[in-house]
């Protein structure tokens, strides 16, 4: 659910923290229109969630800044 110029570096997240997993969802979908109503976006975003899914840290739309990302996975896994 993020824009498609953070694609690359949203995948890159897995080597750069390794154990995180980084998946990319199709925000067009019937599940990915559903998962962004629920998270309150309004059109694609970031999300980091636990193994489980629950929602640790998320941030909407255009304000999605991949060092924000970086910076809150390093904080997280303590890197």
């Amino acid at each position: 659910m993020i824009c498609a110029k953070l694609k690359p570096a949203v995948s890159g997240l897995e080597k750069e923290f390794p154990g995180v997993r980084a998946k990319n969802e199709d925000a067009t979908t019937p599940e990915g229109k559903a998962a962004i109503q629920k998270l309150g976006f309004q059109s694609h975003g970031v999300v980091i969630r636990t193994a489980d899914g629950k929602v640790l840290w998320k941030q909407p739309d255009h304000t999605v800044k991949i060092e924000d990302v970086r910076a809150e996975l390093a904080r997280r896994t303590r890197r």
